[in-house]
């Protein structure tokens, strides 16, 4: 497969928006988690703030403590990444005599946000923490009555991002190998969708072959809509050729019965010429009405073997064929004198129509009787193909010369009468039905042909 092939460009496709979607779902699948998570974080930090809030309270001194202290030992561990801290709104003088915070904090203090806070509210900030951390915050206002004044506090609850950054990470890990299979599974589905996408073509290129073979005149089968638009304008094409071949047959057969009566003439002008004493000229004008009527004899043939009428029903016997032709030659002054030598089982059926398979074996055997001197050897063997192999003991053919027989016209040796379109008819009809036409020197001392034809069903 090229980069031009539709299902490579399919699978393309399909690999860049499997991969951008499962890209995408993986960061989203991380983000909600880590949002989820920071939620879960958050609440807690905000019972952690009530519960500081409740153990608030002012000493028989009049001082602000936190009694009882919260119970995580986290509070109690320096640097542990969990502190709480309680502050007084004013300027920094105030704020910093009214400052308690966890044990955790060590000497470090969070500074806190400019922040309006109304009794009762929490906020959430993300804070620089002590050493170098990074802090998710809670906050809220409260008022409490100190020596008959009111004082307005900030309590915050903060604990290290650390943490939540580290099951992000875990929760990443954990995933890839489900997206891994997920991958995997959408691969599968995909090569499934390509295969029953590209079905239809499939099924349409096995019809354009059984057209072409002649197993059937149109492309038929239940096919999707998108397909049909094209099916219609095969077959559309497929009518429109058969219609131009049937109008050139037409046009080819008025040719030929308009030519039989100049060439009936000619002959009858030959025959006049040979009775006043003229039979040089005679014979000049009788080989010219020859090479005529084998001319358009093979212009029929081409019409008739060139178009699809009949190729679908097309079986012949060919050993019966040869067995014909043989009898017929045997009655022939040049077939007469030569030992035919006949190898060949019962029957080998061939997918053939009967008049082009005796046009294509009769041209055969009478250029093999033309030129043997004393023997043909005719082999039929039916396996895949029918191979039929024609030997004779002439004086055979230049090897540089084998692979021009078979060409409109030629003649190698002058020395016999012949028009040289025997071969080429042959050729002709072979190639009408997918077979083939092979030349090479016989051991017998002349020409071998070997013809491969199609096997009838």
């Amino acid at each position: 497969m090229t980069r031009r092939s539709l299902r490579v460009r399919l699978w393309i496709a399909a690999a860049l928006s499997i991969g951008v979607a499962l890209i995408i779902a993986g960061f989203g699948l991380v983000a909600l988690f880590e949002r989820h998570v920071e939620r879960r974080i958050g609440d807690e930090l905000t019972s952690r703030l009530n519960q500081l809030a409740d153990a608030l309270v002012v000493d028989a001194n009049g001082n602000l403590v936190v009694d009882p202290a919260p119970s995580d030992p986290r509070f109690r561990q320096p640097l542990s990444g969990l502190y709480w801290q309680i502050d007084r709104t004013g300027d920094g003088a105030q704020r910093r005599a009214g400052l308690l915070r966890s044990r955790s904090l060590w000497d470090a203090v969070i500074a806190l946000q400019a922040d309006s806070l109304e009794p009762g509210a929490v906020h959430t900030h993300r804070l620089p923490g002590p050493a170098g951390q990074r802090l998710l915050v809670r906050e809220r206002g409260v008022s409490v009555r100190v020596a008959g004044n009111t004082v307005s506090l900030r309590l915050m609850v903060g604990i290290d991002r650390a943490e939540l950054i580290a099951a992000r990470r875990a929760f990443a890990t954990d995933m890839l190998p489900y997206l891994a299979l997920i991958a995997l599974l959408l691969g599968l589905a995909t090569l499934v969708q390509v295969r029953a996408g590209l079905a239809p073509l499939e099924s349409v290129r096995r019809g354009v072959g059984a057209i072409r073979s002649g197993q059937t005149p149109r492309l038929s089968g239940d096919y999707p809509d998108e397909v049909m638009p094209l099916v219609g304008e095969v077959n559309a094409l497929l009518a429109a050729r058969e219609q131009a071949v049937e109008r050139a047959r037409a046009w080819t057969a008025d040719l030929a019965h308009g030519l039989k009566t100049p060439l009936s003439a000619l002959a009858a002008d030959a025959q006049r010429l040979r009775e006043q004493g003229n039979p040089l000229l005679a014979a000049d004008l009788d080989q010219l009405a020859e090479g005529m009527r084998r001319r358009v004899d093979r212009e029929l043939i081409r019409a008739r073997v060139r178009s699809s009428a009949g190729i679908r029903e097309a079986r012949a016997d060919s050993v019966e064929a040869i067995r014909r032709l043989l009898r017929t030659l045997q009655r022939t002054p040049e077939g007469g004198r030569i030992a035919w030598q006949l190898e060949a089982p019962r029957a080998a059926f061939a997918a053939l129509m009967p008049d082009d398979l005796l046009e294509l074996l009769g041209n055969l055997l009478e250029n093999a009787a033309k030129w043997a001197r004393n023997r043909v050897v005719v082999q039929v063997h039916a396996d895949a193909h029918i191979r039929i192999r024609i030997a004779d003991d002439g004086p055979g053919v230049p090897v540089n010369e084998l692979p021009r027989l078979g060409e409109r016209g030629l003649r190698l040796d002058q020395r016999k009468e012949g028009s040289g379109i025997g071969l080429a008819i042959a050729r002709d009809v072979v190639d009408a039905y997918a077979g083939r036409l092979d030349f090479a020197n016989a051991a017998e001392g002349g020409l071998e042909v070997q013809v491969r034809l199609p096997l009838a069903p």
